[in-house]
């Protein structure tokens, strides 16, 4: 005779109640790093476009406010851009914070940076 093996029910309402967490934490999550994603394409695209190419400071920011308009990302406008030039080149960075509630008051905070420059990978024992 065989001892019987599976989930009980108290562990597969355990593992459901951990799942539903799981998928409720990515679902309000999601749309802040999609809406990242799509500023750090946005500033790409002006850079390597061309847009950048010659113009103003306050031409770029115009460029990527039209942009943000299209694409409905409200995070970020053109004045919190950092506009610099580096050996000639256009380089684009930016910064910012989004908090996005979860359920009753706890919320997460997520911090977002990027830029058109090379990426700098954090030194982890500083």
């Amino acid at each position: 005779m065989r001892t019987q093996r599976g989930l009980s029910l108290v562990g597969f309402v355990l593992v459901a109640g951990l799942v539903a967490f799981a998928a409720l934490v990515a679902f309000r999550v999601a749309p802040a790093v999609i809406e990242y994603y799509t500023i750090l394409k946005n500033i790409k695209a002006i850079v390597q476009g061309g847009e950048a190419r010659g113009a103003t400071v306050t031409d770029i920011r115009k460029a990527y406010d039209r942009r943000a308009t299209i694409d409905e990302t409200p995070s970020l406008s053109g004045a919190d851009l950092d506009i610099s030039k580096e050996q000639g080149d256009v380089m684009i960075g930016f910064s910012y914070s989004r908090k996005v509630h979860l359920f009753g008051n706890v919320n997460v905070c997520l911090d977002f940076e990027g830029s058109t420059g090379p990426s700098k990978v954090r030194d982890l024992a500083q």
